[in-house]
């Protein structure tokens, strides 16, 4: 008898994505599939959470065949915990994140929870910087902030990491132990560093980066940089220290 396929849930947080959301969820297959390496995995549900959408984010949403959770409070990791919560009672084996602005591609996505199944990392970061972005997709200032934000981790955390990128897989039990807390611009480098400092096994996979439908909510503005960057060097500066 074959082993259950590994159940992977989709978290996409979402602002007045309409444009770009029903090519992301067309892309995202529902179907059994095999991992690089033979193990079987399935996308047993997608949760889009709304993050105060002024558009149809929510009706294209659940049109696609998304379960969608309303968080009100603006901030990336607002979304994300507020999808994390729905999910709770019935948690997955493995939580995918990846943007509603069809900039990741959602086909990668075997590759990307490749080592969770074969028991290789604990969480798998989509890295950009090795993969093949798109020219344009990625702006000077993300280049740039990344760079400087994973030179950081590698000095403080002894953490080798490429990006800082949104695409990535984490097996549910490693997310709870993380406990994870930061509502805005610092959800993915928490979740980086709260997994150096526990000692959890992290790979990176090459991702394709591509530009995105639509406007930047944080890269694309001279506030969204500000406060990013603010954020991701406190973050780094506030958990630096002995490891629990």
């Amino acid at each position: 008898m074959l082993p259950r396929p590994l159940v992977v849930d989709v978290v996409i947080p979402a602002l007045d994505e309409e444009r770009a959301l029903p090519s992301v969820l067309a892309e995202l297959s529902r179907a059994p599939f095999e991992t690089p390496g033979g193990a079987r995995a399935q996308v047993r549900r997608v949760v889009v959470a709304d993050n105060g959408s002024r558009d149809r984010t929510a009706e294209v949403a659940r049109a696609g065949g998304a379960e969608v959770v309303f968080e009100p409070q603006r901030g990336y990791g607002a979304a994300c915990l507020r999808a994390l919560a729905h999910l709770a009672a019935d948690p997955p084996d493995v939580v995918v994140f990846l943007d509603g602005d069809h900039s990741d591609y959602p086909s990668e996505l075997p590759a990307l929870v490749a080592p969770l199944a074969r028991g290789e990392a604990d969480l798998v970061i989509g890295s950009r910087a090795t993969g093949r972005a798109e020219r344009g997709a990625l702006t000077v200032q993300q280049r740039v902030g990344n760079a400087l934000a994973c030179r950081a981790l590698r000095l403080l955390y002894r953490a080798r990491y490429t990006d800082l990128g949104p695409f990535r897989a984490i097996r549910w039990a490693a997310l709870a132990a993380l406990e994870m807390s930061d509502r805005d611009y610092g959800w993915t480098v928490e979740m980086q560093i709260k997994a150096a400092r526990r000692g959890l096994r992290h790979v990176e996979v090459p991702v394709s980066y591509r530009r995105r439908l639509g406007d930047s909510k944080i890269s694309g503005t001279i506030r969204g940089t500000a406060g990013a960057s603010r954020k991701i060097l406190w973050l780094l500066a506030r958990h630096a220290g002995p490891r629990p």
